[in-house]
């Protein structure tokens, strides 16, 4: 990454942060309640992934567009926190999980808050073909999440399948986040997918801090990721704790099975097909970086 490349990513980063801060005295009529659990959730932190590629994808000469950035970062923020109250998980990011602190319906509803209130920003910029970008990703995660329930203690889910639930949970936020900035929208699918494998091999291999949830939460919920079905392919046990059966001893022997290995190479392929979608942009050297870094936040 080029030397500038941290001190730009921190500017945006310390920029979008201030902007989600702006946004909680938005709206005084709100319950208290539910503003307190927005707060927490917007303040809760994270990397600001999304919102560095659309900064990362704007043209040359152009201030980076802020409102997307910040849109695309809300919607992801109320993603997690659906997602957290959908799978009961207690923790995000080594917190406690809204939900579990101001319960399920302030949960609900500031889900809820945060996808209304990404909209508003991106629609007060009165760039309409923005607004069908961002709106067209929140569909496709709305597919992706209906696809993985039907998937859901299913070992024999397709590979092919698995990597549509990828390109819709979480590639296709990627792509509009670089499509706000004016990028190759092809470059931010394949980094979204490289970016999920690598969660979901994380998840089997005990790495926590990285994906913000506690290790094994993939096949205790019966979700049927890349590293899991290549393993359950050649364990019995793993086949079955996946599909909803024992689970003692299963986590271990995904490892013993080389699944792990084989999907972070799946996973360094999508990033080799990232940077080759890459041609004359403004910040090639940060964006490639990324790349690698989306692979390999274990080591």
């Amino acid at each position: 990454m080029s030397s500038d490349a941290p001190a730009l990513l921190s500017r945006h980063g310390q920029a979008v942060t201030s902007y989600l801060r702006s946004l909680l005295g938005r709206s005084p009529e709100a319950p208290s309640r539910l503003m307190e659990a927005v707060e927490y959730s917007l303040m809760a932190g994270g990397k600001r992934l999304r919102p560095a590629l659309v900064f990362l994808s704007a043209p040359p000469g152009e201030e980076p567009p802020l409102a997307a950035g910040v849109a695309v970062e809300l919607v992801h923020m109320a993603t997690l926190v659906h997602d957290d109250l959908i799978d009961r998980a207690h923790f995000r990011r080594g917190k406690a999980a809204a939900w579990s602190i101001y319960g399920p319906a302030a949960a609900r509803a500031t889900g809820d808050y945060l996808f209304a209130r990404a909209f508003s920003e991106l629609s007060a910029t009165g760039d309409a073909a923005a607004v069908e970008i961002l709106a067209d990703a929140t569909l496709c995660l709305a597919r992706g999440e209906a696809l993985q329930r039907t998937q859901t203690r299913d070992p024999s889910t397709t590979v092919e399948a698995y990597l549509e639930r990828c390109a819709l949970k979480t590639g296709k936020l990627f792509e509009a986040a670089c499509r706000l900035g004016g990028g190759s929208g092809a470059y931010g699918l394949a980094l979204g997918i490289a970016f999920q494998i690598a969660d979901d091999v994380l998840d089997c291999s005990g790495a926590t801090i990285e994906t913000g949830k506690i290790a094994g939460t993939d096949l205790r919920d019966g979700t049927p990721t890349l590293p899991l079905l290549l393993a359950a392919q050649r364990d019995a046990v793993v086949r079955d704790a996946l599909a909803g059966g024992p689970l003692d001893g299963a986590l271990v022997r995904v490892a013993a099975t080389g699944a792990l290995e084989e999907a972070r190479e799946v996973a360094l392929d999508y990033a080799r097909r990232a940077r080759a979608r890459l041609d004359g942009e403004l910040h090639r050297d940060e964006l490639e970086a990324l790349t690698h870094a989306v692979v390999n936040r274990e080591r």
